[in-house]
């Protein structure tokens, strides 16, 4: 009767939603509560599962020098977009409107926008000629996105030279 019941509760706890699966609608309005309670921004990074420059992003964001930096300031909300064949079922429900709400349903992976609490765009991950950077890597890139990064966020000079350092490291 035990393993019935270990086999019954496994199951159903496979076949609950994975964070990829949530909508959007649901995603964004945790992120803009969150944001509102702590102050803060929410950086919504769209994604894919084959994005090489999507997951070097998210390790950098997530690097030990500078994570504090983003978790303080900002309220990280991934969401998977443009997957393909047996992977579109990790897409959020309504990515591609939400994508094409904020014009970077053609600038490619990773895209990315700062929203304010209340959910209007503070800043996209466009440069002044209209190309998306994604994940800066360049010189030119990386002073961009700290460019924003200030807009946006209470960065110190030692954050912004952590962010420069990882962000231009190969």
């Amino acid at each position: 009767m035990k393993k019935c019941i270990l086999l019954v509760a496994f199951l159903i706890a496979g076949t609950s939603l994975s964070p990829a699966q949530e909508s959007v609608d649901v995603l964004m309005d945790k992120a803009l509560n969150e944001a509102a309670a702590s102050e803060k921004h929410v950086l919504v990074k769209f994604e894919a599962s084959w994005c090489g420059w999507c997951h070097r992003m998210t390790k950098q964001i997530k690097d030990p020098s500078i994570a504090s930096y983003f978790n303080e300031n900002y309220v990280m909300l991934p969401i998977v977009v443009f997957e393909n064949g047996d992977k579109v079922a990790l897409e959020n429900a309504g990515s591609r409107a939400l994508i094409k709400k904020y014009k970077g349903d053609i600038a490619g992976l990773p895209f990315w926008v700062i929203l304010d609490a209340a959910g209007n765009v503070v800043t996209n991950s466009f440069n002044e000629k209209g190309q998306n950077i994604g994940c800066p890597s360049s010189k030119e890139e990386v002073a961009v996105f700290i460019e924003k990064l200030k807009a946006t966020s209470k960065m110190t000079d030692k954050d912004e030279k952590k962010v420069a350092m990882i962000f231009t490291k190969k």
